[in-house]
């Protein structure tokens, strides 16, 4: 019984070899997707670590001024309102 073309290529059943294809092709698609991710998730990490090592540096500063500023710092505890 020969085959009719039209049948055959109506309902195609890929071969194992395509099968296998079709995967490896997804998975590639996958590993680039997740190489994208991984690299812009490392610039953003880079990015903030910049800005928390900023804002330590700061924070020092602040730190020194205050210090510099006022050399015998009590807590405002201490301090009594100008009304007593």
């Amino acid at each position: 019984m020969p085959r009719d073309p039209e049948i055959s290529s109506a309902n195609p059943i890929p071969s194992l070899n395509e099968q296998v294809d079709q995967r490896l092709t997804e998975l590639e698609i996958k590993a680039a997707f997740t190489e994208d991710l991984v690299e812009e998730l490392n610039r953003t990490i880079v990015r903030q670590q910049q800005q928390i090592d900023l804002l330590v540096r700061e924070l020092l500063q602040l730190r020194d001024q205050a210090d510099s500023a006022q050399p015998g710092f009590r807590s405002l505890r201490d301090e009594l309102p100008p009304h007593y």
